[in-house]
């Protein structure tokens, strides 16, 4: 099929020339014409789309053949863009400088890589706080790096005066500049040890700088010209990505009678919250698609999980910035332990797995993993290509997937037999680490933790790209919503230490 969407890239030559800024800026600016925009991010990052989300009105998405593959940008786009209604323009935040992306693919998973797949026309940004006619020179190199790449105009930003953007201005050559951003350090965004503060913890704030973001666009960037850039981008000859593919039946909807659950929607249990914002919007599609009711649950407010939960998920975010908090909700923890031995299937991502841990910094958390962690200054940052080491509630034995990690804190596994006694026995006999990968250089790691019923680890994956993941879970919820144990049969991990046989306990008890 053909469709028609406008759309554009925003880019920078490298981090730091303000990509996030303005392309929320328009984001913000085309909505309050009365467009309807449709928000993406080049890459893993979860932050930006955040603030994405915020200007446009509408869930933020990412876009990342890495992670996804290739062959999936444009469907996702388009999904995106009609989700929950038809969007007027799609607007494509860049990641890093232009031409950079997975190290040593050669520029794959790029800026410039990911424009390309959609056909659509670059604005580059750039930083004029060091250079003016110097600026001429740095557009031209970008502009003609890649001919396949259509860089169509340009937006100057952190100009000082008018004098310092004729200079600029005047060097630049055979492109349009659309916009002229004056250095304006009053409208800030706060950032932190892993970029912006989401908006999940500052949405007064968030909202009141993108409403001066949307402003500031309005007034010093050609909305006119940028939406004619857009409309200049071809029909896209792909089908909107969904998360139910053809070839996968609809789950039916019948009762499952004698069990914890009273319908084949088993309740799956998403964490969020300040502490928890990190998750990709298609993964709670495909649970959803795949016959499971999502259930939000954030520690913060005080939230238990709710009546019948079949399964957790417990994404990424920043656990570390508020872990005495989280410590303070002891009968969420207490919920989960128990839960979790009780047979129930448990996912957890990078922060879901520090929570899943006996501490975060010293502080108490779930103790559902033998493991503890810390802050540390390093910052572990990449790509992955894994190995699964464990069939799981996600996984089996051999699968290969691609993820992303992204964290300053480490984690430390305790072995069970030197360790306190366990009472009442952990569910899942024979542990194992999640993931095997090799490093630079050579040599290969192993990460995370993984049994039948749980699987932790710094690893994101984005589900898109491993629609099996969510189906697996969903079938180990309904199981185990149904009275059997969450290990799937499929999985031929064996008995459980625990046999679920009635309903999760709700008491309060302290880690």
């Amino acid at each position: 099929m053909s469709v028609a969407l406008p759309r554009f890239v925003v880019a920078a030559p490298g981090s730091g020339h303000g990509k996030t800024m303005i392309a929320t800026g328009l984001m913000a600016a085309l909505r309050a014409r009365g467009l309807a925009v449709s928000p993406h991010k080049v890459g893993p990052d979860y932050i930006d789309p955040s603030y994405h989300g915020l200007a446009a009105g509408r869930v933020g998405r990412n876009l990342d053949p890495y992670l996804v593959g290739e062959e999936l940008i444009a469907p996702l786009l388009l999904h995106g863009a009609h989700t929950p209604t038809r969007a007027d323009v799609a607007v494509v935040e860049g990641v890093m400088g232009l031409f950079d992306g997975q190290l040593g693919g050669e520029g794959f998973s790029s800026t410039a890589h990911v424009a390309t797949l959609l056909a659509a026309p670059v604005l580059l940004v750039v930083d004029c706080a060091a250079a003016s006619r110097s600026v001429g020179a740095l557009v031209h190199g970008f502009t003609s790096y890649d001919p396949e790449l259509q860089v169509a105009g340009v937006i100057l930003n952190n100009v000082a005066s008018p004098r310092h953007e004729a200079e600029a201005r005047a060097s630049i050559r055979g492109i349009d500049v659309v916009g002229v951003v004056p250095r304006l350090p009053e409208i800030v965004v706060p950032s932190r040890h892993l970029g912006l503060v989401p908006v999940a913890e500052r949405r007064p704030e968030a909202v009141a700088a993108v409403e001066a973001l949307a402003e500031l666009i309005t007034t010093h960037v050609d909305l006119d010209a940028i939406l004619a850039l857009a409309a200049s981008a071809p029909a896209l000859s792909v089908t909107p990505w969904s998360p139910t593919p053809a070839d996968v039946p609809a789950p039916a909807d019948v009762p499952v009678l004698g069990g914890r659950g009273v319908t084949s929607r088993p309740r799956i249990a998403v964490f969020g919250g300040p502490a928890f914002s990190f998750t990709y919007a298609e993964d709670i599609e495909l649970l959803e698609a795949a016959g499971a009711d999502v259930i939000r649950v954030d520690p913060l407010a005080g939230d238990r999980l709710p009546e019948d939960t079949a399964a957790v998920v417990i994404g990424g975010g920043f656990p570390e910035m508020h872990v005495e908090r989280l410590a303070a909700n002891a009968a969420l923890s207490s919920d989960v332990r128990r839960f979790a031995e009780a047979g129930g299937p448990v996912v957890a991502e990078c922060a879901g797995l520090l929570y899943l841990g006996r501490t975060l910094d010293g502080v108490p958390m779930a103790d559902v993993v033998p493991m503890s962690s810390q802050m540390t200054k390093r910052l572990t940052l990449g790509y992955r290509q894994a190995v699964a080491l464990a069939d799981s509630p996600l996984t089996r034995v051999g699968e290969q997937v691609r993820g992303h990690e992204f964290h300053r804190t480490v984690a430390a596994y305790h072995k069970p037999h030197l360790d306190r006694p366990q009472t009442p026995p952990r569910p899942a006999t024979n542990p194992t680490s999640a993931w095997e990968w090799g490093v630079y250089g050579g040599g290969r790691v192993t990460e995370g933790w993984a049994t039948a019923t749980v699987h932790a680890s710094y690893l994101h994956v984005h589900w898109a790209g491993h629609p099996e993941h969510a189906r697996r879970l969903v079938e180990a919820a309904r199981t185990f919503a149904a009275g059997g144990p969450a290990a799937s049969a499929e999985a031929g991990t064996g008995t459980l230490a625990v046999k679920p046989q009635a309903p999760v306990t709700r008491e309060v008890a302290t880690p």
